[in-house]
């Protein structure tokens, strides 16, 4: 979803930590960006919206909707643009806010998944729609 956003420069797919005690790893990306190109709230309105962010998954940990603050000044500004998209859109997001540790990329086999595999039937199913709703969304 991010990678056709411009302003994006970087998409890396891995895994993820944050610093609460026996967290373990999930699923995830980092993103880089220019803050002069592309607003946080914008790429954050796709996370919430294409991402299980509202309900419950029976794989939660692995899978969890999250995003990771790498300085306690990040998390005030994320609340209040998860706050605000809650009240314009009309949703409850489950969403966490966690502290980032670490991060270790995905392997190579997996990385860029719908790039080489468009027609793979996981693709079909769960990524266009997802793409759809992006092409969808206002900058």
């Amino acid at each position: 979803m991010f990678q056709q956003i411009d302003g994006v420069k970087n998409v890396r797919q891995g895994y993820v930590k944050s610093v609460a005690p026996n967290d373990t790893w999930s699923e995830a990306i980092l993103i880089d960006y220019d803050s002069e190109a592309v607003d946080l709230v914008y790429l954050i309105d796709i996370h919430l919206e294409t991402h299980a962010s509202t309900v419950g998954h029976q794989r939660r940990t692995e899978y969890r909707s999250a995003i990771y603050n790498f300085h306690p000044d990040q998390i005030k500004p994320i609340e209040a643009v998860m706050s605000s998209l809650s009240r314009k859109r009309k949703k409850s997001y489950i969403t966490q806010i966690l502290e980032f540790a670490e991060f270790k990329e995905s392997r190579e086999s997996i990385r860029n998944y719908y790039k080489t595999r468009p027609e793979a039937p996981f693709c079909r199913r769960y990524i266009e729609p997802k793409l759809e709703i992006v092409r969808g969304m206002k900058t």
